[in-house]
């Protein structure tokens, strides 16, 4: 079962629900230790001390504030905590917006809203008023030292909180130059055709993560002291010369027909 993050309320208008915050997803790679080179031996991180030239132990360890070169405000737990605002233990809606409005590129991490026992009624009353609206809540939480933005909105079953950057933590659109009136007429058809050729429902349970297999398959031919022989490298992709010429091999690879009709006959139906 997976645990808990984080307890507090959700509040919208004078309505308020106690809830539990879970982990909606971990990104799962393979971790290494760092070891001695010589002898193969464990070595730690160790914190040092500049002016007495020796390490110091955590428990010795405190927060501070660099406010001129050199010199040091600090700040202890009891500081940290007065300064908490009430988000720290409520999410309070302070908007709704419309679902389509929220560009992506805002969304950070994901974590699944759980109603504890007492909560079940409002809890559902916002996520079926939501599903019905098309509208998403954003609100503000405190957690890890930070007052976050977030996004709260109805999935399939429940719902699900995201942390939202900044607009100054995103970059600006202006690094991106698209000119879309240089594009010839029969790249953006033959363009269109092969992302219809290629479209389908979205099932990310058929991807999997290649380097993750691989290293692990490679991990495990050395613990049994097999020879681990290297594959061969991927050619290099080419530059494309004739943009024509290289979505028309593009369609015959994935051998599709090259008529506009055809294609959208075979595109996935909408649900209803």
């Amino acid at each position: 079962m997976a645990s808990t993050v984080w307890k507090g309320h959700i509040a919208f208008g004078i309505v308020s629900f106690p809830v539990k915050l879970h982990a909606a997803a971990r990104s799962e790679t393979i971790s290494f230790h760092h070891l001695h080179r010589c002898d193969h031996s464990r070595v730690k991180q160790v914190f040092y001390c500049r002016a007495e030239d020796q390490p110091v132990p955590r428990s010795e360890l405190v927060k501070g504030f660099e406010y001129e070169k050199d010199r040091y405000v600090i700040l202890d737990e009891h500081d940290l905590t007065h300064v908490e605002p009430s988000t720290a233990r409520v999410i309070e809606v302070v908007e709704f917006v419309p679902a389509a409005e929220v560009d992506p590129v805002y969304l950070d991490a994901s974590y699944y809203v759980v109603p504890e026992a007492a909560g079940h009624r409002p809890y559902t009353l916002l996520f079926h008023t939501m599903r019905q609206t098309g509208y998403v809540a954003l609100a503000q939480w405190t957690t890890h030292n930070r007052e976050h933005l977030v996004l709260v909105r109805p999935g399939r079953s429940g719902l699900l909180l995201h942390t939202l950057y900044y607009p100054d933590e995103v970059r600006a659109e202006e690094v991106f130059h698209t000119d879309t009136a240089l594009l010839p007429a029969r790249e953006l058809e033959l363009a269109t055709l092969l992302v219809e050729t290629l479209a389908t429902s979205f099932a990310p349970a058929q991807y999997r993560d290649r380097y993750r297999e691989n290293l692990r398959a490679r991990i495990d031919a050395k613990i049994r002291g097999e020879d681990v022989v290297d594959g061969l490298p991927e050619a290099a992709w080419a530059p494309v010369q004739d943009m024509v010429e290289a979505l028309e091999a593009s369609l015959t690879r994935v051998k599709m027909p090259v008529s506009t009709d055809e294609a959208i006959c075979r595109r996935p139906k909408k649900r209803a």
